[in-house]
């Protein structure tokens, strides 16, 4: 009989014991990244990304991207890291304000740095002339012939008649509209004379749209032929660690433009070198390519542009 009874309540007790476990709970797989924004002049590591072409792809040395993030290994990014690929503030605006030329500045400050624009070399006898001589320029004193008779005799000179006086009211005039001027070294420092790089059939243009994108040309050579510097500049970067261009050479030629030469056989320059225009810097190959071939690109403000545009007709 109990074996019986055992065989009947057998079934009966398994199938509480199923019922009384609670289902396990699902977790969510579906492997969702949060979104992470990236400020301005910031940059987010993707798949496949070098140390090497975010600062070539953002027009800066890949030496300053290390010093502005702190760092330690420039061949371990990770995947989703910010890196700041802008200088900072404060090294952003230092170089502009000291290359301003005109020393007349509108601040209060003007009677400190009125002496190098005065049109007199000599006098160095007092900050009384040219205190004067700014006078009439920042409007702080009306003029008259008493002034100019002070500042003639500050500067051991004889009074001049009042027919100077316009001389000195026309260049206030004149100033603000040289002022604006100061700022156009940046068109000056934009202005690149470019050439060729080397002498070579063009086999591929750019080309950034429809089809296979071609950041630069591509001009074809025998290898061992020279590379030549395509304007004068500095070489900031050297060697193999950006993938697809073999052997490279970065020059930077102003803050806006710099130029690339790669698949190079041979490189004949160090980073930190200056170079001139048609200086041999490299070896024409086919590093990292099926064919023998020097692919050049001229990138404005990190981005490329096509390079017909800018070299000389040949």
């Amino acid at each position: 009989m109990r074996l019986i009874l055992l065989f009947v309540l057998l079934p009966f007790s398994l199938l509480l014991g199923c019922a009384s476990q609670q289902p396990a709970p699902v977790s969510d797989r579906s492997g969702a990244v949060p979104v992470v924004e990236v400020p301005p002049g910031h940059y987010a590591v993707k798949k496949g990304d070098t140390l090497y072409r975010i600062a070539l792809d953002h027009g800066v040395d890949y030496k300053d991207v290390i010093t502005w993030n702190r760092i330690e290994n420039a061949n371990r990014i990770e995947t989703g890291q910010v890196l700041r690929v802008t200088p900072p503030e404060g090294a952003a605006v230092a170089k502009p304000v000291t290359g301003m030329a005109p020393v007349e500045v509108r601040p209060v400050a003007a009677p400190s740095s009125s002496p190098p624009s005065s049109p007199v070399p000599t006098p160095v006898a007092g900050g009384n002339s040219a205190t004067y001589k700014r006078e009439p320029k920042g409007g702080k004193l009306p003029y008259s012939e008493e002034a100019l008779a002070r500042l003639r005799e500050a500067e051991g000179g004889p009074v001049t008649t009042v027919a100077a006086a316009p001389v000195e009211t026309t260049k206030p005039a004149e100033k603000p509209t040289e002022k604006p001027a100061a700022p156009v070294p940046a068109p000056a420092a934009d202005s690149v004379d470019w050439a060729w790089p080397a002498p070579g059939k063009v086999l591929a243009g750019y080309s950034d749209s429809g089809g296979p994108t071609n950041k630069g040309i591509d001009i074809g050579g025998k290898a061992g032929e020279p590379v030549h510097a395509a304007a004068k500049g500095v070489v900031r970067y050297v060697g193999e660690g950006l993938r697809g261009f073999g052997k490279l050479v970065v020059v930077h030629h102003n803050p806006t433009y710099l130029s690339v030469y790669a698949h190079n056989s041979k490189i004949l320059v160090k980073e930190g070198q200056p170079v001139t225009k048609g200086q041999k810097i490299a070896e024409i190959g086919s590093s990292d390519t099926d064919q023998t071939k020097l692919h050049f690109e001229i990138r404005r403000l990190g981005k490329p542009v096509d390079p017909a545009q800018y070299l000389p007709p040949r």
